[in-house]
């Protein structure tokens, strides 16, 4: 049997989900950034103080609160000013210090800024606000952001080719893509209204305003498509903690008020002293770690590998198979994150074995099957669809193991070294997990092509669904009296 009938992506570009690469509307808000380089300029003590003296002076905060900004290893972060219990707000900045597609649209771009995207408008802004320098009212904080992070978004050709063959390499490009498509709507704007800027607007400006959000905005809090809030976003990421629920929101000031807060609250309890944490999204894998942030971390949850599967539109089944498919919430791509040390998703070997359907296994494909055939590709089919899948998925792994430029024992020495760059330990990190998890899934496909003498087929299943096979397998022939 032919294996082009199952069609396998190792290298996916995008998923049919919302996801930042398109757009900033995630399905959950994360906020700013583990690994946040200070700027060129290293961030000094006094730069903080007097960003927390132009919020004391605002009004956001006070002497009392109990937490401030300070320097950390990670650059700057919350120090606790006291004891903080789990659960307690930690601060809380009302809507006028938010800066969100909103504000841009009462400044002096916002008239020329409706063809953009929210995201692009606000990045625009920042530039703008950054251009300014002391004509800004966000001077202060913009001073304390970082010029860079230590995303793949901004790693050099060199340093890109440390991850050559990974998926997330691939992601990277099409991000960069992305923005570069983005900025050149930007740059016929700024030229439109040269007035209105201090000098030109670069590429480089523009890749470090998407930085910034895509590192550091809160998204989808109560109709707020995006917004960055000084002070919040400083708060820093930590492994350790693994609560689900999410330390932040957005709430009314006080019954007789209109006005919104962001209050963002401490997951766990802090002594005084110590850095305020939180956990930005333990659905993350660490491509989406390293793509936003900067940072990976060596929990076996975030270390995974995205297998797209398709159904070719030149199988003679497509249109039979793709309603199936859609019958059951899937379609003609599906996208499947493997994780490593867990089992395959569950939905993963019936789409296989679906898409794999073919000669005397064709018949399930009838309209009579349809309500149940999904049931019956939960269980192997035959033992030629079966094979097919296993080798197909073997071949794939084979290749996709075969585009890394190092093995995982050459990755597994250099990971042992405790001096590696950050960028280079995230790439080595990244590689050594991808082949990993192909490895797993390797395995696990050649573990089953040794069982497939013992599995039971659908037409097994039926005859003894039917009483027609007895308990050792064999077939009951009924005599005539």
């Amino acid at each position: 049997m032919a294996t082009t009938i199952l069609s396998f992506h190792p290298f996916p570009l995008s998923k049919p989900k919302p996801k930042p690469t398109n757009n900033f509307n995630r399905k959950t808000p994360f906020p700013s950034i583990h690994c946040l380089q200070p700027p060129t300029t290293t961030t000094k003590p006094p730069a903080v103080e007097t960003f927390w003296q132009w919020l004391t002076d605002q009004r956001v905060v006070t002497e009392k609160s109990p937490a401030k900004p300070g320097l950390v290893p990670q650059g700057v972060g919350l120090i606790a000013q006291r004891d903080i219990a789990r659960n307690e707000v930690v601060l809380e900045v009302p809507k006028r210090f938010w800066i969100n597609p909103d504000v841009v649209i009462g400044s002096e771009i916002g008239p020329f800024c409706g063809g953009l995207k929210g995201w692009v408008s606000v990045a625009l802004f920042l530039i703008r606000e950054r251009m300014l320098g002391d004509g800004s009212k966000w001077r202060l904080y913009l001073d304390l952001l970082p010029q860079w992070t230590d995303s793949t978004i901004f790693w050099s050709e060199e340093e890109l080719n440390e991850i050559q063959g990974t998926q997330l390499l691939r992601t990277t490009l099409a991000v960069k893509e992305l923005v570069q498509g983005e900025f050149q709507k930007v740059e016929e704007v700024v030229l439109s209204h040269r007035q209105l800027f201090t000098s030109p607007v670069t590429l480089d400006d523009f890749f470090w305003a998407f930085g910034i959000l895509r590192s550091r905005a809160f998204t989808q809090l109560s109709g707020e498509s995006l917004v960055l809030v000084p002070l919040a976003d400083l708060i820093n990421h930590s492994p350790e903690i693994t609560r689900e629920d999410y330390a932040w929101e957005i709430k009314g000031a006080g019954l007789f008020s209109r006005d919104l807060l962001f209050s963002l609250r401490s997951p766990v309890p802090i002594k005084a002293g110590e850095q305020v944490f939180i956990q930005y999204d333990l659905k993350k894998s660490n491509a989406e770690l390293a793509l936003d942030y900067g940072f990976i971390e060596s929990r076996p949850e975030r270390i995974t590998y995205t297998i797209t599967l398709e159904i070719p539109e030149s199988d003679p089944f497509y249109g039979d198979k793709l309603d199936i498919a859609e019958v059951n919430k899937m379609g003609e791509v599906a996208y499947f994150d493997i994780i490593l040390g867990q089992r395959l998703p569950p939905t993963m070997l019936p789409y296989l074995r679906l898409i794999a359907l073919g000669g005397t296994d064709s018949f399930l494909l009838e309209s009579i099957f349809r309500n149940t055939i999904w049931g019956h590709l939960e269980l192997p089919v035959s033992r030629s669809n079966e094979e097919l899948i296993c080798q197909v998925m073997l071949d794939a792994c084979k290749t996709a193991l075969s585009s890394y430029h190092t093995t995982v024992e050459e990755d597994e020495k250099l990971k042992e070294q405790n001096s590696l760059d950050p960028r280079l330990e995230i790439a080595v990190g990244i590689r050594l997990g991808e082949k990993k998890v192909l490895q797993q899934i390797a395995d696990l496909f050649e573990e089953r092509k040794t069982e497939l003498d013992g599995l039971e087929y659908y037409q097994e299943r039926r005859l003894r669904q039917l009483g027609l096979v007895g308990e050792e397998g064999d077939l009951i022939f009924w005599e005539s009296k």
